[in-house]
């Protein structure tokens, strides 16, 4: 009964906390800092993917930042990129294959949260399977990327 006592207690003063604290710090200054709320990312939606570019632009010079959403049961065919490429997964299994030769089944599933990088003109080929995938990409432009498979 004690324990259960205190437990109530606890939530109270807890309760109490959240009201007493102030509603809001004060705002920050967008000369210092820039902040974009998932809400307001501007995707470009695609048949098989969609792309959100958060910062700069990959056919320009300069350093890039972008969002990949890879949709369930779509690959890339073999390709390379002209600059390395910096991934993180953020959600879901991204699956990705390399060398020219395409095939899906050998694909290797990579988890949210890893690290990966694709390295410049070395090919690949990657994609979702049986969900959707969201990747966070760091460049350096101007990027191409050209197709590779065999003729």
């Amino acid at each position: 009964m004690l324990a259960l006592r205190r437990s109530f207690q606890f939530i109270g003063l807890a309760a109490a906390a959240i009201v007493l604290m102030p509603g809001r710090g004060a705002e920050l200054d967008p000369k210092a800092i820039t902040v974009t709320l998932p809400e307001n990312i501007q995707w470009k939606k695609g048949q098989n993917n969609d792309t959100a570019t958060l910062y700069g632009d990959p056919s320009k010079p300069g350093v890039y930042v972008q969002m990949l959403r890879w949709h369930a049961g779509y690959n890339s065919r073999p390709h390379m990129h002209s600059t390395d490429r910096y991934i993180t997964v953020l959600s879901g299994n991204w699956y990705m294959g390399s060398g020219a030769k395409y095939d899906p089944d050998g694909m290797k599933p990579v988890p949210a949260g890893s690290f990966v990088i694709h390295h410049a003109n070395e090919i690949h080929y990657d994609g979702a399977k049986g969900e959707d995938c969201v990747l966070y990409i760091v460049g350096t432009g101007p990027m191409t990327t050209t197709g590779a498979e065999p003729k």
